[in-house]
């Protein structure tokens, strides 16, 4: 866990020796960034409240679904939920902003690749350009000057977004164990997004951030807590459904066409 160490190291650095002017500048780019990752997050509920066509969702698993989606409820209720809690109570909003940055930097390989894939040139421009500076002005990712002084936008793309751009079917809906609501073409799309997410270990990949499969289970799990922390939307999900599983699959079906069409 010696990465996780350092990225809270050189926060701690840049708060002591920064001058004045500096750490305004600084303060401005982090509220820049709460923002950002605030919309992001509720892009999720505001996209099904709009109005789309979509076909009818394939749902032959509809009994395992419902079942996985009560487990994953009650973990969801029993555990992530007081941790993220805790974890939100301990450790300042400013520095788990920072963390979320950080782990949204590192996923720059799955974001080139998927938008080479759908010939989205200046999109891979884009990316390519985020990665530096955030890397170098944004220590290590910490921070986000791409947007908040460049106007460099965002381009989240996955491999299922890449099969969808292409005119693969969603196929049957799966809901998957801790991960949620998915379906057949995403959860294909997860094995290349995989091979290439630097926190995934891979033996013979030269850039894994973790050393071993085990702590790739560890930091993938503290990167899900540090969002949940920054804005938890299940819980708002979860007071505007009066069937849970319906309300969960269609809204994750939405959203996801909504992406692919984007």
């Amino acid at each position: 866990m010696r990465y996780l160490v350092f990225i809270f190291l050189s926060l701690y650095i840049i708060s002591i020796t920064g001058c004045s002017a500096k750490q305004e500048s600084i303060k401005d780019e982090i509220v820049i960034s709460k923002q950002e990752n605030t919309n992001e997050e509720e892009v999720f509920l505001n996209e099904f409240e709009e109005e789309m066509e979509v076909s009818e969702i394939s749902d032959p698993l509809s009994g395992y679904n419902r079942a996985m989606t009560n487990f994953n409820d009650k973990v969801y209720e029993y555990v992530i939920t007081p941790v993220s809690n805790g974890y939100k109570f301990a450790i300042h909003k400013e520095i788990r902003v920072s963390v979320h940055n950080f782990f949204h930097n590192i996923g720059y390989p799955i974001r080139l690749m998927n938008n080479l894939l759908q010939g989205k040139v200046l999109n891979s421009v884009d990316e390519t350009g985020r990665f530096i500076i955030n890397s170098t002005v944004g220590v290590l990712g910490l921070f986000d000057p791409a947007k908040s002084y460049f106007n460099i936008e965002k381009h989240n793309e996955d491999f299922g977004q890449t099969l969808g751009y292409y005119g693969v079917g969603g196929g049957p809906h799966i809901v998957l164990p801790f991960f949620g609501p998915s379906n057949l073409r995403d959860l294909v799309g997860r094995y290349p997004d995989f091979l290439v997410n630097p926190v995934e270990y891979r033996d013979e990949r030269s850039y894994n951030l973790t050393s071993d499969y085990s702590e790739s289970l560890l930091v993938g799990g503290y990167d899900r807590i540090n969002s949940i922390s920054l804005n938890n939307q299940y819980e708002k999900i979860k007071k505007d459904a009066i069937d849970l599983y319906p309300y969960l699959r269609d809204m994750y079906e939405q959203y996801r066409v909504k992406q692919i069409k984007e």
